[in-house]
């Protein structure tokens, strides 16, 4: 499977693709002005980000919801069961009240069912209905609801809203068109938080972009049912009903217990399928340790809650420089968070110092839970689990690490953590076409008998059939997809480093550094990477498919990023190439701020994906000279 290489603004990335998760942002300036919510960038957007940008059909079916239920002009947020929209409202009702006001919230179920389309006329043989959720406000709170949506991760997906219209009678549907663009800007907020036998798929093209297509309302031109039809008619999708088994065999394959996964195919759900000890570093763990989510961020919000629900009140630690909204799920539920934004042993020396302190002050355990990324994004720093593992022994607290960015056939990070939580939407899946997530309890932590009775009586499973049917299709090569991004990171890491001030290339030299887990801070990464030799697998792990460019000159960043032949927007962990100004996405509101935490305003960020390593290699020579030439007339300049 290939993806081409999209240069209009607005449009999905992988091209023609309606639930994509990426979006096209093709120069530094679209970056900027889809922050500071340019009329020429919001308005071009056809699709986004999920969890930043509702998609149409999201849109669609809130609006007909606001229409049959709403009451002056309310506007409202659809959940996938009734606890994850009481959650919403019990967010909205608390941050609220903190600030001194209350909110006029109502919950309404609306089942939409089949038989309410044959009865105007139409059928739909075989469709099941579907189970709204649907949290009505005043319109003016709406951004307060979209925090919840951004946060916790647990909005309905695209293809639910999908199914929903489809089996809803055509005179609503027709009827009823979404709001304008403009009328509900991605959600970015304003980020103040802080200071407060599968083949692997066939390479794309980067070097030739399609010609421009004008965006228009649908982003595809095969329907859903066309789409649907064509995955299931060729062997790549089980039929919807196998949903079940989809998902018990990503929870096999993301615990390590199958046995030759890369033959399974489709049938690593079935029941007489060879299942083995895991090859997590943790032999006990099993697919029931493993609970599958809508989202990485609803995997991260749960493991949040979990903490929450079985251990002494305490604040959390984020422990080094985090994706951003990890920090704002710590802030916003529980006690708070204390943030060591390095992820250093200088703070690890700070850490045990307030451990230290805590504890002759309480009884209770000093913090709640530790979460840090392995490695961190976007510095690629990974902090050293053996010392941190020995300070929860001593102080009692639980350890949940974020592999995204690492993945388990690269690194064995589950014996230093009581949860793992993974964000499947990246490299897992691939294909950029479905979100999910993941969360994996360690059988040999101290505290795993209460932490898995709580979530056999908490965890519900609202992950979507639909999604999970594709996302188990993606993920059965995603081992040797992860061996090719390696293979190719890390020749294209040493052909940009040996450019680079940090390896004491001469002038001109356009890049500052290259941040990527081979030389930031080596020592641990080494210590978790897998090594064949001395472990049961196959083959080494890896450094992953992600790094970071920082440049010598604002200019030469800019330049860099404008000629590099690639796709271009939010996300990673693709089969394709992949580009981002991430601090200018994730951070704009607090540039300055996050420079102390050694996060250049100009970095770009990179995730490699399975194209020909001498195109790729092309493409980046192309980039690199146009930002050594920017460099050149600076200096002309001064």
């Amino acid at each position: 499977m290939s993806a081409a290489v999209t240069t209009v603004l607005g449009t999905s990335v992988p091209p023609f693709t309606p639930h994509a998760i990426s979006v096209s942002l093709p120069t530094w300036k679209d970056n900027v002005g889809y922050e500071e919510g340019e009329k020429r960038v919001i308005d071009a957007m056809v699709i986004g980000y999920p969890r930043f940008f509702i998609h149409l059909s999201i849109r669609k079916l809130a609006s007909i919801c606001e229409q049959k239920f709403g009451v002056n002009g309310e506007k409202c947020l659809l959940c996938p069961t009734k606890r994850v929209a009481e959650e919403c409202r019990a967010f909205m009702l608390s941050r609220s009240a903190e600030a001194g006001t209350t909110i006029p919230i109502r919950l309404v179920q609306f089942v939409v069912c089949p038989e309410d389309k044959q009865a105007n006329g139409s059928s739909q043989n075989g469709a099941n209905c579907v189970e709204l959720h649907i949290v009505l406000f005043p319109a003016d709170r709406f951004p307060l609801a979209k925090q919840f949506w951004q946060h916790a991760g647990k909005g309905i997906s695209s293809r639910l809203a999908e199914r929903a219209l489809s089996i809803l009678p055509d005179d609503i549907v027709h009827e009823s068109s979404p709001p304008p663009l403009h009328a509900v800007r991605p959600m970015k907020l304003m980020n103040r938080h802080y200071s407060r036998s599968a083949s692997i798929p066939k390479s794309p093209t980067m070097s030739a972009p399609p010609s421009p297509v004008i965006p228009s309302e649908e982003p595809d031109t095969i329907g859903a049912d066309e789409s649907t039809y064509l995955e299931e008619r060729y062997g790549r999708n089980l039929p919807v009903e196998a949903a079940a088994a989809a998902k018990r065999a990503m929870r096999r394959r993301i615990a390590g217990v199958l046995v030759n996964d890369d033959h399974h195919d489709a049938h690593a759900g079935s029941n007489d399928v060879e299942i083995g000890p895991s090859s997590r570093g943790v032999s006990d763990v099993t697919e029931h340790d493993v609970f599958l989510y809508p989202t990485g961020m609803a995997a991260i919000w749960s493991a949040h809650q979990l903490a929450l629900g079985t251990r002494p009140s305490a604040k959390s630690v984020c422990f080094g420089f985090p994706y951003a909204d990890t920090l704002k799920v710590l802030e916003k539920w529980g006690p708070g968070c204390h943030f060591y934004g390095h992820g250093l042993d200088s703070d690890l020396d700070s850490l045990a110092e307030l451990l230290e302190k805590e504890a002759l002050t309480s009884s209770s355990p000093p913090v709640l839970a530790l979460f840090t990324e392995f490695p961190s994004n976007p510095l690629l720093r990974s902090p050293d689990l053996v010392r941190l593992r020995a300070l929860a022994d001593k102080y009692d607290f639980l350890i949940v690490v974020d592999e995204t960015l690492a993945n388990f056939v690269n690194v064995e990070l589950l014996p230093y953590a009581d949860i793992v939580v993974s964000s499947l939407s990246k490299v897992f899946s691939g294909d950029a076409n479905v979100m999910g997530g993941s969360l994996v309890l360690n059988p040999k932590c101290r505290h795993y008998p209460e932490l898995k009775t709580y979530m056999a009586a908490n965890f519900e499973d609202c992950y979507f059939d639909e999604d999970a049917i594709y996302m188990e299709r993606n993920s059965r090569n995603f081992r040797k997809r992860i061996y090719a991004i390696n293979e190719n990171t890390e020749a294209l890491c040493d052909f940009l480093r040996a450019r680079s001030l940090a390896d004491g290339a001469s002038a001109p030299c356009a890049i500052k550094d290259v941040y990527y887990p081979k030389w930031s801070t080596p020592e641990n990464y080494e210590r978790c990477r897998i090594k064949a030799a001395t472990s049961d697998h196959e083959r080494d792990g890896g450094y992953g498919g992600l790094f970071s460019l920082t440049f010598t000159t604002k200019a030469a960043s800019h330049a860099f990023f404008d000629a590099l032949p690639c796709n271009k927007g939010p996300s990673l962990g693709t089969n394709f190439t992949l580009a981002s100004p991430y601090v200018v996405l994730a951070h704009y509101a607090e540039l300055d701020w996050v420079e102390q935490f050694g996060v250049d305003p100009g970095l770009v960020r990179i995730s490699v994906g399975l194209e020909d390593r001498v195109t790729l290699l092309s493409a980046f020579n192309k980039a690199l000279k146009a930002a050594e030439d920017a460099v050149r007339s600076s200096e002309v300049k001064q």
